[in-house]
């Protein structure tokens, strides 16, 4: 018996090691939690939808075939079988934005004579307003979809994409320096004023923050059909989560009194959550921020006054993490740095005040990238 039970928790274990890899294109029963689920009900909707003859049917077809073919490796998307008028989407926030790691899902509905109208398409805000481009209400403003304003070539015609709208949003939406989207402050983008930059960097970390509040939305409330998909993202990311957070409440870069309370709240609300994830499904914790962070000081803000133009908003900025001090085993922070290559991290305790997870050792940490943190979002550097 003792064998069977050994051989059991080994084949656990090799289970919970294993990485699931998402299809980028999927098709999937449908999701009851879908915005748009009660649009296109009528018979005519249905019969243009159902009929495998007619043209609206073939140009969704074709257009699954474009998703499956060349959607980028942040976007992810669904459809489904019984419901080919509608989609869901999740874009991962972009390198170098304060949108960067989050989760940011979107409901698609194609229109009965599609592709003459473009699609609907609604955003999962959970309430926050974090972007110019994208309401508290659910609305995408974007010229391709005619909810905005554009030039002729910037809208909507029979020849667009749902790929040109997901790569749009995560390209032009999801941006570094998203204040910018506002029409009024357009062509200030490249403005060297003192005042524009200020700003910006404001924007930025009223972004940041709704960006960590949607996650934990998205972790206690996860979109159907992408459950897992959820949880291992956040699994692996959430160390890269906490360092950015940390890299603020450390000091690394100035920020405004409100935004380090602001800080508090959501990392304390993060890790939590992160750990509430990792427990329900047996799985280890991420590493916690804790871990040695060898990482150079940031140009203070001043140096953004002289800054050239920023590169495209996809660039990263290549940065070593600075060290944080190590904690022992009864999580209380020692008063003398953590030796080089030494890390020793306790997290948080659950309600019977057990150590959900065991203190780690780690060794040669600069044989391991350097720490958690390899890099920090770009508009964090002032």
């Amino acid at each position: 018996m003792a064998s069977a039970n050994s051989e059991d928790r080994a084949t656990n274990d090799a289970d919970r090691a294993t990485i699931i890899q998402f299809s980028h294109f999927d098709v999937v029963p449908e999701a009851s939690d879908h915005h748009y689920l009660q649009s296109n009900k009528s018979d005519k909707d249905k019969k243009e939808f159902d009929d495998g003859q007619s043209s609206v049917y073939a140009k969704i077809m074709q257009e699954w075939k474009i998703l499956e073919k060349n959607l980028p490796e942040s976007i992810y998307v669904q459809v489904y079988e019984t419901r080919i008028d509608l989609l869901r989407a999740v874009i991962i926030g972009p390198h170098g934005t304060p949108y960067q790691d989050g989760l940011f899902f979107f409901d698609i509905l194609l229109p009965f004579d599609y592709p003459n109208q473009p699609p609907k398409v609604y955003y999962h805000s959970h309430g926050y307003r974090l972007n110019p481009n994208l309401y508290d209400n659910g609305k995408v403003c974007l010229s391709l979809i005619n909810t905005w304003d554009g030039s002729k070539s910037e809208k909507w015609t029979q020849n667009s994409t749902i790929l040109q709208i997901l790569v749009s949003i995560q390209g032009l939406v999801l941006n570094e320096r998203p204040y910018f989207n506002e029409p009024q402050y357009e062509y200030e983008r490249n403005n060297k004023s003192s005042e524009f930059i200020n700003h910006s960097i404001q924007y930025n970390e009223t972004a940041f923050i709704l960006s960590c509040k949607t996650m934990l939305q998205i972790m206690r409330k996860r979109p159907e059909r992408f459950e897992v998909f959820v949880d291992q993202h956040f699994r692996e990311r959430g160390d890269k989560i906490l360092a950015a957070i940390q890299g603020y409440q450390e000091g690394y870069v100035p920020v405004g009194p409100k935004f380090k309370d602001d800080l508090i709240k959501v990392y304390s609300d993060l890790e939590k959550a992160f750990v509430l994830m990792s427990s329900e499904l047996n799985m280890e914790k991420p590493e916690s921020m804790s871990s040695e962070l060898n990482m150079e000081k940031p140009e203070s803000m001043s140096s953004e006054l002289n800054m050239e133009k920023p590169k495209s908003m996809n660039s990263e900025l290549n940065m070593e993490n600075p060290e944080s001090k190590k904690k022992n085993e009864e999580g209380e922070e020692s008063a003398s740095e953590s030796k080089s290559g030494e890390i020793a991290k306790k997290w948080i305790n659950d309600k019977d005040s057990s150590n959900i997870y065991i203190v780690k050792n780690q060794e040669n940490v600069g044989k391991h990238k350097k720490g958690i943190l390899k890099k920090l979002s770009k508009w964090i550097c002032r």
